[in-house]
Formats: structure tokens, C-alpha cells, sequence
């Protein structure tokens, strides 16, 4: 269920952003790119700035990206080492994995095994030849096929990444016979809950080669590239740093502030900096205060006066219209609105209930009649054998003495026979429970005011006011005065004198006044006896109809609890999923959304009629689609929800526009409480830049050489980004851009800040401690010499 819901409500998200006639569009990149992840604690990073180009970049198909990975994936046609094949662009290419118990050694290991491995080097070189030739496909994506960008994520504290200056310059060598220029960037991770110890000692070992690689003065010459006959050729980097820019993120924000959401800011941040520095231009719109990103002015403004090289990091903020939590929060109240419907009292009267459940007093009292046989049976008595009597000698003996003394037993037994026991076999023939099923089939089809919830009511024994089996057992009550009533005058009768009977008697004709009491004891006693009959068969039927009521409701109370279990279930996803949005782009969604839902419900409900959600062509019966599971139902609920609500207008506000409304939904219009639009503008501003801070933890805040830019992404012509560049334009002490984009749902900011170096890092410091314990101790955390790193700072 948890599943049908996150798919649906990311589904609703992704058609919402790409819907280029609704006010959002995609971006493109302008020239081919490569994402090269290093390390097995890259596999994460992969995955999520994947799905964020393919969500983001219209081009994203030729987009390609390539791990390098020391975790074999299990695959019958996998090769044991080399290139484990493709999935969604992605190539993985396995290294040899060292042992545990070169602990102490494992990055010098994992780069002297690289240098001596040929086979591995020659798989590598054949593996990023495939990457060029896969990027040349689609070479009808980009607009330019001059450059290409490389993008070279890892985390410092991956083993892994003493490979990089080689995998780099192999794929930069290899992609350099296809392109006129590449330029390669680095994306450094950190993840500041696990520096402790061994990990933050590996993590200290890359900054410092990367200190040493990004040096102006750094070059690099060695046999990486190696033909089909294992003949090398020399890959040479002249003097100059290894990455036109290194970024580095962390999971600890530059306040000290840790996320919940660990390093998917710094996905953002990858994703959305790849498309600044390699955007296709399109419908710009041109301004005086609109600054466009400048690489190489951007460079040199990180430039220290020695010529070395600042870092850079960032921030990433947003603030959209929540698609996920309202797509969610829409589904719970329609489907909370259609159990308000179907549980909405009706008019009907007691006996009219009784009758939806077939179940009527004249129903039963038809139904009693059928099953015993015809008061007219009663003359084939007659014919019964009786005994050699006079009536002269029955005359003053009872009704029951005389039966005695002319047929015995014979005429009890006759009636007991072909009136008791066939009555009870063709009530025994009757199928109570198929008979209520099918009343109540037929009853919901015809009524669309009454619903399962109805059924669970009317069927409990303990809902006096509104169920029906009280009325069954006053009724059954009735019956059984008269069944007493009914005995009572029978035993009367039969215990009255033969000649004060009301019946013709002629003088001096015995045999005459004899067939004249017989035709009186069967037209009389015994057809009281069939009365009493029918009134014991109606009796019986319904304490069988009490039964069955009392089966049925058990049913349908498991059905109704089903129901509301899942209403608890749709309220619990809507409210979590408010709950993982910013607070203030997350109030009052279940106000908001309860009053618009509830709007269009009764609007079309006004148009196509009451009934219109529960008819075959949208929801059908719940209680069948219940047989099929609450998943059926759900996919049922969601597929209504997605084709009759969320296309109304309603949902296609700008998020400006949206956020208003639904920050004053619980305010009364005369309120001068009701926010403006201003200062809407105004927290929207403040949200954004609270939240873009710089995803680094620096030992000194205002360091010399931090230089800033700050980049909008959204609707440049909108209300909201006119405020924001107008909001401390008089002040501003950085470069502020928007790229503008075709889009309603949303603003994105992302904060740019460079001039720092490692040893800035608070990471750096803390790090340092470990590094040098763990060198004392013997532990060999580089492959190249000592002598050509730089000393620690």
C-alpha cells in the first residue's frame, strides 16, 4: 500500500513539473555530459543525480554516467571483473577489491593494484571508449558537440578515491579524441557523521592529494592508455590543476546544523550546478540587474593572490507548490467524502428497511403460507380408515376422545406426516442467506442512497434506533402470543362435548350425524392445526432471518472496518508527507485541500448527478472492488481522484497564488490578519535564503577571499522573482542571476561561495588529529610518495 501511494503521489509530481502547457517546462543542457562516480559510497550520489537530471533536463537520455566500484553486482552474465553493463545510462566498472586484512594499507594497495593490473587498465580504456561512442548517439540532444563536461563526484572518505587524478585524466585523454575541449569538475562529499577515526583518516589523505592535484604547478605523465595489443601510450597533464573547479558539500551546513535528509541537498546541488555551468540558452530573458553565470570570471574571483586556486561550495533551497503532499492530501479527502456519502442518513421507515433486506412482515407472512400446504388438503382426510363407531356413542364424549375413538391415531399422524413434516421440508428447502444476499444485491443496486455502512447498521442486533432484527423480534414476539393464543383455543375446542358442536345433526340418522362430525374435525380442529402450523413455520423463518441478519453483519461491519482502515491509512500518508516539507510551504494543507475538495466533489455532483463517483465507469460498488483488496480499491480511488479532480483549475495556480490561499483558509476575510501578498513575497524570500546555506562547515565564517553568487531558478517575468531581485538591490554585495524557466510550480535558489581552501575546513582540522595517529601508527593511506604532497597546513 505504502508503495501504491509513494508512486502515485511522485507520479502526480513528475507529470505536474513536466507538463509544459501547465506553466512548467524542462531545461537543457547545451553540451554533452559525464558523470563519473568514484567509489562504492558513490553508489547513493548515482542513483539520486540520475533521477534529478531525468526529472529536470529534457535531454537527460544522453546523459551518461559511469561508477567505479569494488562491489561486484550479482549477475549470471556479468563479467568477473571489467564492466558490469548498463542500466538507465548507468556504467559499472568493478575494481579489484583488497583484502580486510591489509587494513592498514588498503588506498596504497588499491592504487598500486591499479598501476600493475593491465588487464584492469585495458578494460577500463575499453570501457570508457564505449562511453564516447554511446555519447556520439545521441548527438542530435545537444546543440554543441565542441565540449564536453565531466562531472567527478566521490566521498573523501572512499578508499576509492586515490584513483581519481588517474580515472580522470584516462577519461578526459580518451573523451579528448571525440571533443575539441573537456572540462572536468569535482564534487567532494563529506559525510560528517561518520568522521570518526579510520574514516576520517582516509577522508584527511584526500584533501591532501587534492591540495597537491589542484596546484598550479601539478602535472602528471603515465602509461593509462593501453591498446588492443597491450601497447601503452603516455597520458600527459602540463602544469595547471587537475579540475577547472572543485566543490566541496557536506551533510553539516556552514551554521553547524546537520540534515535529516544527510547529503540530498548536495545531490540538488550537483544536479542544479551542472546545468548552470552548461545550460542551453533559450528564451533568456535580458536585464540589467539579470547577471548570467560567467565561468571564468566566476574562477578568478577565486583566485588568491599566490595563484592558488580557491575551492567552491553551495547551497540549494526551494520553495514549490508540495504536488506530493497535496496530490496525497486530496486523495484522503475525496475518499473521506465519499465515506461521509455513504454514510449519510436516509429516509427510509422501519418496514421499509425490512423489505431491503427481503425480509418484510408480508414477505415472511407469503413466504410461511407457501411452505405449508393448502387448508383444502384437508378433505383427503375423509378418506381415512375409521374405526366400526356410532356417533350415538361418540355424542358425549370431547372432541379429542371422539377423534380417538373414530380414527385413533391415524388422523394425527396423517397431519403430522403431510402438513408438519412437509411444511418443514419445504421450509428447510429455503435459502435464507442467498435470499437476504440477494436482496441486499438488489436493494444497493436500486437505492444509491444506501451504502454497505447502512447494511452494518440495519443488521445490529444492538442499533435499537435504526436496526432492523429488533423489529424481527417484536414480531417474533407477536407470533408467539398468538401461537399460545392460537394452542389455547385449539385445546379448547378439543376438549369441548361432540353434541355442543356448531355442527348439523339430523334425528334418527346416526351414520349421517357421524360423517357430519368428521367433516366438522377437519374443518374445524385440524384447520386450526394448519393455522397453527403457519404461525410455528413463520416463527422459525424468523428466528433464520434473526441468524443470518446477525452473519450479515458481522460481514459487512468487517467490510465498513476495512473501509475506515483505510481512510486511517490515505490520513496517515497525506500527514506524513506534510510533515517532510518546510513548515511554512506545508501549513494548512488539510485545510486548504479539505474545503477545495470538498467544492469539487458537490460540483460535480451538481453536473453529472449524486451517484455520479460510485458508477462502474469511475469507483463501482466498494464491496466489490473490497473482494478484490483494499490495493484494487485504492488504484480505483487514485485513478478517479487523478482523472476528475486533480485537472480541475483549482490545481493549477501558481504556487504564489496557491501558498495565499492556503495561508488564509483559516482566516475570515474581515480579519487583518490575512497576509498580503507583500509579506507572502517577503517569507517566501527569507524561507528561500534560510535554507540555501552553504552545505560546509568552515573554521572561519567570514574567511578573506569568500566570494558569492546566488542563481534563481524560475519564471523570470513572475511576481515573486521581481521581488526578489528588488529586495536588496540597493545592498547587494553578490552577483545575483535567474535562469529563467517556463514554470508556475515553484523557485528554486542555489547560493554559490568560493575563496576557501582545505585547511579552512573544520573537517580539515578535526581530521588532521586522526590522519597523523593513524600515520604514527604505521597506516599508509597514499599511493604516490609522501615527499610530493604538500605539507599539511
Amino acid at each position: 500500500m505504502k508503495n501504491l501511494l509513494d508512486s502515485y503521489a511522485a507520479d502526480y509530481d513528475r507529470a505536474e513539473e513536466n507538463l509544459s502547457g501547465k506553466g512548467d517546462d524542462q531545461s537543457s543542457i547545451h553540451y554533452p555530459a559525464l558523470f563519473l562516480f568514484i567509489g562504492d559510497k558513490s553508489a547513493e550520489a548515482a542513483e539520486q543525480v540520475m533521477a534529478m537530471n531525468n526529472k529536470k533536463w529534457d535531454n537527460s537520455d544522453g546523459v551518461m554516467y559511469f561508477q567505479v566500484t569494488t562491489q561486484e553486482k550479482s549477475s549470471a552474465s556479468a563479467p568477473p571483473s571489467g564492466v558490469q553493463g548498463r542500466s538507465s545510462s548507468l556504467t559499472q566498472f568493478v575494481v579489484p577489491k583488497i583484502s580486510a586484512e591489509q587494513g592498514k594499507t588498503v588506498r596504497r594497495d588499491l592504487y598500486q593494484e591499479f598501476q600493475r593490473n593491465e588487464k584492469g587498465l585495458y578494460e577500463l580504456n575499453m570501457a570508457m571508449h564505449n562511453i564516447s561512442s554511446a555519447i556520439s548517439q545521441y548527438g542530435r540532444l545537444y546543440a554543441s558537440f565542441d565540449r564536453i563536461h565531466i562531472s567527478v563526484i566521490t566521498r573523501v572518505d572512499d578508499p576509492l578515491n586515490v584513483l581519481v587524478p588517474e580515472i580522470t585524466l584516462l577519461a578526459g585523454a580518451i573523451l579528448s579524441q571525440s571533443f575539441k575541449s573537456v572540462q572536468s569538475d569535482l564534487y567532494a562529499l563529506i559525510s560528517e557523521r561518520e568522521s570518526v577515526g579510520y574514516s576520517s583518516g582516509v577522508g584527511m589523505a584526500f584533501l591532501r592529494e587534492l591540495d597537491h592535484i589542484q596546484d598550479p604547478s601539478y602535472s602528471y605523465t603515465a602509461n593509462l592508455h593501453v591498446t588492443e595489443e597491450g601497447l601503452s601510450i603516455p597520458v600527459h597533464h602540463s602544469p595547471s590543476p587537475l579540475f577547472d573547479l572543485v566543490y566541496m558539500l557536506s551533510d553539516k551546513n556552514e551554521l553547524g546544523m546537520t540534515l535529516d535528509h544527510e547529503l540530498q541537498n548536495c545531490y540538488e546541488i550537483i544536479s542544479h550546478v551542472s546545468l548552470l555551468k552548461n545550460r542551453k540558452p533559450r528564451d533568456q530573458v535580458y536585464s540589467a540587474n539579470n547577471a548570467s553565470y560567467n565561468n571564468t570570471s566566476f574562477k578568478n574571483n577565486l583566485m588568491a593572490e599566490s595563484g592558488r586556486q580557491g575551492y567552491v561550495s553551495a547551497g540549494f533551497s526551494k520553495v514549490k507548490r508540495p504536488h506530493e503532499p497535496i496530490a496525497l492530501t486530496v486523495l484522503y479527502h475525496f475518499y473521506h467524502g465519499l465515506l461521509d456519502r455513504m454514510k449519510s442518513k436516509t429516509s427510509l421507515s422501519v418496514s421499509e428497511r425490512l423489505e431491503f433486506f427481503g425480509a418484510g412482515p408480508a414477505t415472511l407472512s407469503a413466504m410461511a403460507e407457501a411452505v405449508v400446504p393448502s387448508v383444502d388438503g384437508l378433505t383427503e382426510m375423509q378418506g381415512l380408515m375409521s374405526n366400526n363407531i356410532s356417533y350415538a356413542a361418540i355424542r358425549g364424549m370431547s372432541m379429542f376422545e371422539a377423534e380417538e375413538a373414530v380414527f385413533g391415531s391415524g388422523a394425527g399422524a396423517f397431519f403430522h406426516t403431510n402438513y408438519v413434516e412437509a411444511a418443514q421440508r419445504r421450509l428447510d428447502l429455503i435459502n435464507v442467506a442467498e435470499d437476504i444476499a440477494k436482496a441486499v444485491r438488489q436493494g444497493l443496486k436500486h437505492h444509491d442512497g444506501i451504502s454497505l455502512f447502512h447494511v452494518r447498521d440495519w443488521s445490529d442486533e444492538a442499533n435499537v434506533s435504526e436496526g432492523v432484527i429488533s423489529s424481527l423480534q417484536t414480531l417474533r414476539r407477536e407470533i408467539a402470543a398468538d401461537l399460545e393464543n392460537a394452542r389455547g383455543e385449539l385445546e379448547g375446542l378439543r376438549e369441548g362435548r361432540v353434541e355442543d358442536q356448531p355442527f348439523q345433526r339430523v334425528p334418527l340418522m346416526d351414520k349421517h350425524n357421524l360423517r357430519g362430525f368428521i367433516r366438522y374435525l377437519f374443518g374445524s380442529v385440524y384447520a386450526r392445526k394448519v393455522e397453527i402450523v403457519k404461525l410455528e413455520m413463520k416463527q422459525k423463518l424468523l428466528l433464520r432471518y434473526e441468524r443470518e441478519l446477525e452473519r450479515l453483519h458481522r460481514q459487512y461491519k468487517e467490510s465498513a472496518e476495512s473501509l475506515d482502515l483505510l481512510m486511517t491509512w490515505l490520513r496517515k500518508a497525506a500527514l506524513d508527507s506534510i510533515s517532510r516539507t518546510d513548515g511554512y510551504i506545508g501549513q494548512n494543507i488539510m485545510e486548504y485541500y479539505e474545503v477545495v475538495t470538498e467544492d469539487l466533489m458537490i460540483q460535480i455532483e451538481s453536473k453529472r448527478g449524486n451517484h455520479i463517483f460510485f458508477e462502474e465507469h469511475y469507483l463501482g460498488e466498494p464491496m466489490k472492488l473490497l473482494e478484490q483488496g483494499l490495493v484494487v480499491l485504492t488504484e480505483k480511488l487514485i485513478s478517479v481522484c487523478r482523472n476528475l479532480l486533480l485537472t480541475s483549475p483549482h490545481f493549477a495556480l501558481t504556487f504564489e497564488e496557491e501558498l495565499l490561499q492556503r495561508s488564509n483558509v483559516t482566516i475570515n476575510y474581515d480579519n487583518k490578519a490575512v497576509l498580503s501578498k507583500d509579506e507572502l513575497f517577503k517569507r517566501l524570500y527569507q524561507t528561500l535564503e534560510d535554507n540555501a546555506a552553504i552545505q560546509l562547515r568552515l573554521y572561519d565564517y567570514t574567511q578573506e577571499h569568500r566570494y558569492v553568487e546566488k542563481y534563481l531558478f524560475g519564471d523570470f517575468d513572475s511576481e515573486f522573482i521581481r521581488y526578489a531581485f528588488a529586495a536588496d538591490e540597493v545592498s547587494r554585495m553578490y552577483r545575483l542571476g535567474c535562469l529563467h524557466e517556463k514554470r508556475s510550480s515553484g523557485v528554486e535558489k542555489l547560493n554559490l561561495m568560493g575563496g576557501f581552501h582545505p585547511e579552512d575546513l573544520l573537517y580539515y582540522r578535526n581530521g588532521k588529529m586522526y590522519y597523523e595517529t593513524y600515520v604514527d601508527n604505521g597506516y599508509e593511506f597514499h599511493g604516490i610518495d609522501l615527499e610530493k604532497l604538500p605539507p599539511l597546513r
